[in-house]
């Protein structure tokens, strides 16, 4: 019987043709960015930052999916699926919502206003300490996001190489600020396209191989019926439960669409196409892919448990950290097969390399637009404006592998990123939501609600975190299994070290606030802003909603306010910079 430290050393076995997979992503990234950087020259801030806005919608749509799935998603969801089965699977009800709430009522506003950065609409709708407000609350989530984004696929790259994150993530990062810096949003779609390729067919390919190997899909899914792994979406309406059908889909919903409408990372694709029909196309198209490579996610959760359904790695500590469960499946079932483990291990890369991209080309929008041309006397000339945009790039990404050594040695990095994104999007989405719905809502209350939402979401989430981080609360996992294992381990510190998933359910002794499910975390803070917001109108007073401009305003509101005219819609529509537009003063009723 071997012990585990034999099986590491046999399944540690990236050959040469592995590398050769490996590496060739990073060199085809690289001259894409040499391409659009040279010989493709973006060469304005409007090529640089939104591809002179006349993108294609195929690539777009493969960006905007390749920019969505980061390597944690990747990594994550086939464990989620693994140990408490298909439940968060429904939350693909709460995609398609997102999608008919985003094209009606989001996508509209935003694609029309000629603006660049997304907190641009903030200024306009209401003043700029909203815009300032917004630009901060993006930066903050994006700095602690991304090291997590290039630490989690190092891990996965450690496990089948043996090779150090601090060896590796330098150098993902200065291929990915490279093309970045050099080709801008042109070299960052089309190396997503290259990066959404390589994430579907490596998965593809373990589904297939794995699925060859244990005796056809049939047995895969026989055997997650028997562990109710296969089930039923959960009716409940109890908010603490991790995973209902009515939190997957009503709390799916929002968080999908703070995400994809509001977010700057993803809106600036949406900006990139030149007309409303093809960017609604392109959403339809990132709901598609999405949806497949969730559903391939999961699939290769359950053919994991059907693979180790009497051994259970996670438990052995065969695989270290739960990130690391995948490319532990992938060493055994694709290690003989050459340069396979390096296509997937690319695979997982270049998820982390888009979400890296698209964070960094963000990042370079947001800086210039937020916070440097707003605050300059002199319009800045364009060797200026290239020389920031790039520098923003450079600077981000060297902070990036700076935290990485933080996230190394903070064990709840990961549970604690999620809470800070939650503290930051509900609120955004909040105020957002009232600037397009409630046009009586002026500035100071729409500030006082987000500032109150952040307050609110941090003493929530980062309370739960803790409790969850401690042991005081825990979820119950599905059958996991260790008795007919064909290797040594040490059976007393692997329960010890695996008794936060395999405790029962929450304490009731708990606060129940810090117990409601994780999936309502966006609704609540954003629903604290909109209701702090609405209240601060009886002190603020109210904006006249006939004198904001409709073209801010949803479709479906305008048609109940008269906006001072009897002129067509058309008309109202900017023909210029929005930042060139003065604000709309706020008149009180």
């Amino acid at each position: 019987m071997h012990n585990i430290e034999q099986i590491l050393v046999e399944l540690q076995r990236f050959s040469w043709p592995d590398y050769v997979a490996f590496v060739a992503m990073f060199l085809l990234c690289i001259c894409i960015g040499i391409y659009f950087g040279f010989m493709n020259k973006s060469v304005s801030e409007a090529d640089y930052m939104l591809g002179g806005r006349k993108m294609l919608v195929i690539p777009i749509a493969f960006s905007l999916v390749a920019s969505f799935i980061s390597g944690i998603t990747l990594l994550g969801l086939p464990t989620e699926v693994y140990s408490y089965g298909v439940q968060y699977l429904y939350v693909a009800f709460g995609v398609v919502g997102m999608g008919i709430v985003m094209g009606v009522f989001y996508l509209p506003v935003f694609h029309d206003l000629n603006i660049t950065s997304t907190y641009e609409y903030l200024e306009v709708r209401f003043d700029r300490r909203l815009r300032l407000y917004g630009s901060i609350m993006f930066a903050v989530m994006n700095v602690a996001y991304l090291p997590i984004v290039i630490y989690v696929p190092a891990l996965a790259f450690n496990q089948v190489t043996g090779i150090g994150v601090h060896t590796i993530t330098p150098i993902v990062c200065i291929i990915c600020v490279f093309y970045t810096s050099l080709g801008g949003l042109k070299a960052v779609v089309w190396t997503d396209v290259v990066q959404a390729v390589s994430m579907l067919g490596a998965l593809c390919l373990v589904a297939i191989k794995g699925s060859m190997d244990i005796g056809g899909v049939s047995v895969v899914l026989e055997r997650a019926w028997n562990s109710d792994r296969l089930e039923a979406p959960e009716l409940s309406i109890d908010p603490t439960v991790r995973h209902t059908f009515w939190c997957l889909f009503f709390g799916g919903i929002v968080y999908w669409t703070q995400t994809n409408a509001v977010s700057q990372n993803m809106i600036q694709r949406y900006l990139a196409l030149p007309t409303l029909a093809d960017a609604r196309k392109a959403l339809f198209i990132f709901c598609v892919g999405v949806l497949i490579l969730m559903a391939l996610c999961g699939y290769n959760g359950l053919l994991i448990y059907a693979t180790y359904q009497n051994c259970d790695p996670l438990t052995t500590k065969l695989a270290k950290a739960r990130d690391q469960l995948l490319p532990l499946f992938v060493m055994d079932t694709l290690g003989e097969m050459p340069g396979m483990t390096g296509l997937f291990i690319a695979g997982v890369f270049s998820a982390a390399l888009s979400s890296l991209s698209t964070c960094l080309n963000s990042m370079s929008a947001v800086v210039l637009e937020d916070f440097v041309k707003p605050y300059v006397k002199q319009p800045l000339s364009s060797s200026s404006i290239n020389w920031i945009m790039r520098l923003v790039v450079v600077g981000v990404g060297a902070l990036c592998v700076c935290l990485v050594y933080v996230v190394e040695h903070m064990g709840t990095v990961l549970q604690l990123t999620m809470s800070l994104e939650a503290i930051t999007n509900g609120p955004l989405f909040g105020i957002f939501t009232i600037g397009l719905f409630l046009p009586w809502i002026n500035g100071n209350s729409a500030l006082l609600g987000g500032i109150m939402g952040v307050i609110a979401m941090s003493w929530v989430s980062l309370n739960a975190q803790w409790a969850i981080a401690s042991g005081a609360i825990s979820y119950n996992t599905k059958p996991l299994n260790i008795e007919q294992c064909d290797y040594r381990f040490n059976v007393t510190t692997s329960a010890a070290n695996s008794t936060i998933h395999l405790a029962g359910s929450a304490s009731e002794d708990i606060f129940p606030l810090y117990r409601i499910s994780y999936m309502w975390y966006t609704t609540f803070g954003a629903s604290i802003t909109i209701i702090v917001a609405l209240l601060g109108s009886l002190a603020f007073g109210r904006n006249n909603p006939n004198k904001v401009d409709p073209v801010l305003l949803t479709p479906c509101i305008r048609r109940f306010f008269s906006f001072g005219s009897n002129k067509p819609m058309d008309a109202y529509k900017p023909d210029i910079p929005l930042q060139h537009k003065l604000r709309n003063d706020e008149v009180a009723l």
